[in-house]
């Protein structure tokens, strides 16, 4: 029974923790929106600043865990880029070192969940007073209490570890190379138990100040400990986008690579802290020197790590790939530079390569669609919703930037080919993003039509089959044949296709007006209709985009 109701008490706080996470996400994305990210982006615009801080966050909350969860999630939510996130990361590292201080100097922790239900309170009061209109603001306040509850639960349905009970290390303290593995092992474990560096690092320091710890040992556990804080940043990642992902193993790859580099280089590291801490290692100068190692500890390790911030955020890029059908979360194009003729060349390479890209969006969004209609609950789906929604943002964000790139290639030196095409370009990317719009009113339509138990006779819904198919033979049509210039046999293609759509939508509608005259569910009849207006609104843009594609040389 003791193991089942460990079990239980386990998956909640687990649970409490990853849906406190999500709240806090959404609420801040729904109330800071793009304010609290020009924040955000200029507390963290270079380097320096980012590392600043996430030290001084860190500082505050006394939990480099609860930061870099919330860095986890702030990626998440798109409030920072992953490049941003690492520098916030090297300075949590930093800042957790304080506790070390506290406790060596001071013997007290602060302990940041006491503000766990305060906070879910407050939040819960925002959100009830409807007045106030700070719903936002109070979904993520909820979202931070049971972020730090969960953390803390977390802690304490674990087996309670004091430096009474871990007492038996002592004994393996004295085998040389082993005891330094053995040490990083310990203090690795002791933290991923109770899910805090800065208590395991306390729990050192009090075996060390009663001498059942020797400083090499010691030193051991504190570099364990580093390791293990990683534990909480990849449960958070658990379930999120692509870059939340790679904020979390940033952290992992941070902590394990400077725990490496602290093991090859251990004795002269340990050297240069007995330097830092005059005097002896004894039991009134070992809790000095300890805090001095974990601080001295973190900070070389960013200030090693930290001109790779672009490779870091590279190689995670590599390690970690997007699931299938997953939307990045922001996209970003770099601006040509005025140039030579090549540069030109380079640049229109590179936007056609963009557009081709965001012809797959606009392919995946309608692919979404299509397997909808063959069963309707699944636009119900908080998946299908999700999925679509982040894809329209991301088309919008590509359109903004895609036109904003061509703009300015105008001031390239081009030829009067690559102007007109470039030109075209323009339309292609705005008829593009205008299909991504429209898929996701056809989304909100079908949603609706769930949602409402709005009922269709089958044979209507047979009738839309080979509508849809005929859009999404057009859907494949344009992505097949982008960035090329089309023919006048294609164009004549393009043509039919839409014809044939035209005269569906006809057919369609005049069969749903007759039903509308004999008495059938107006509601119903009136979101057919505006599913087959949709539909063909698609096919009219895609014609615009073959006209384009075909005005291109």
């Amino acid at each position: 029974m003791n193991i089942i109701s460990f079990l239980f008490q386990l998956i909640g706080s687990l649970g409490l923790l990853l849906y406190g996470m999500k709240m806090m996400s959404d609420g801040i994305q729904k109330s800071a929106g793009e304010g609290l990210q020009r924040i955000l982006g200029l507390m963290t615009g270079n380097r320096v600043l980012a590392i600043i801080t996430g030290l001084f966050i860190t500082m505050i909350i006394q939990s480099s865990s609860a930061t870099t969860v919330m860095v986890v999630s702030f990626v998440n939510a798109g409030l920072l880029t992953l490049k941003q996130s690492v520098g916030v990361i090297f300075g949590a590292n930093i800042g957790t070192t304080i506790t070390a201080w506290i406790v060596s100097l001071f013997g007290f922790k602060f302990d940041i969940s006491a503000f766990a239900i305060p906070l879910f309170g407050v939040g819960f009061l925002l959100i009830s007073v409807k007045r106030l209109k700070k719903e936002a603001i109070g979904e993520a306040l909820m979202g931070f209490g049971l972020l730090f509850l969960g953390l803390d639960m977390l802690s304490s349905i674990m087996p309670e570890i004091s430096a009474d009970n871990v007492a038996f290390l002592a004994n393996f303290t004295d085998k040389g190379a082993f005891s330094i593995f053995l040490g990083i092992v310990a203090g690795m474990v002791i933290t991923m138990i109770i899910h805090s560096s800065s208590a395991a690092t306390a729990i050192i320091l009090t075996m060390s100040y009663n001498g059942l710890l020797p400083w090499e040992f010691a030193a051991a556990m504190v570099l364990g400990s580093n390791i293990g804080t990683t534990i909480d940043a990849v449960i958070a990642s658990i379930g999120t986008k692509v870059n939340a992902r790679r904020a979390a193993l940033v952290h992992v790859l941070f902590n394990v690579s400077g725990t490496i580099l602290a093991v090859i280089f251990f004795h002269p590291l340990l050297a240069l802290v007995d330097v830092l801490v005059p005097g002896p290692v004894d039991q009134n100068t070992i809790t000095t020197h300890i805090a001095m190692l974990h601080t001295v500890f973190n900070t070389v390790n960013t200030l090693i790590f930290l001109p790779f911030v672009n490779q870091i955020a590279a190689l995670t890029e590599r390690l970690v790939k997007p699931k299938e059908d997953e939307t990045p979360d922001l996209y970003h194009l770099e601006m040509p530079q005025p140039g030579k003729t090549e540069h030109a060349a380079g640049a229109i390479l590179l936007v056609e390569k963009e557009i081709a890209d965001m012809t797959e969006v606009v392919t995946r969004m309608f692919q979404r669609i299509r397997s909808t209609f063959a069963d309707r609950t699944t636009a119900a789906t908080e998946a299908f919703k999700l999925a679509q929604v982040q894809d329209e943002d991301y088309a919008d964000q590509m359109h903004h930037a895609i036109s904003q790139y061509l703009v300015h290639c105008m001031d390239l030196p081009l030829t009067d080919n690559q102007r007109n095409n470039v030109s075209q370009m323009l339309e292609v990317v705005a008829q593009l993003e205008s299909i991504t719009d429209d898929c996701h009113s056809v989304s909100l339509l079908l949603t609706r039509s769930v949602e409402k138990n709005m009922t269709f006779a089958q044979e209507d819904l047979d009738r839309l089959d080979p509508y849809v198919e005929l859009v999404n033979r057009f859907v494949l049509f344009i992505r097949d044949n982008i960035n090329r210039h089309l023919s006048e046999d294609k164009l004549s293609q393009a043509k039919t296709i839409e014809d044939q759509i035209d005269l569906f939508r006809k057919n369609l509608k005049k069969v749903a007006r007759k039903r509308l005259e004999s008495g059938a569910d107006v509601k119903s009849e009136l979101l057919y209709i505006d599913l087959v207006r949709q539909l063909e609104k698609i096919g009219d843009r895609a014609f615009s985009i073959s006209e384009a594609l075909y005005l291109t040389k």
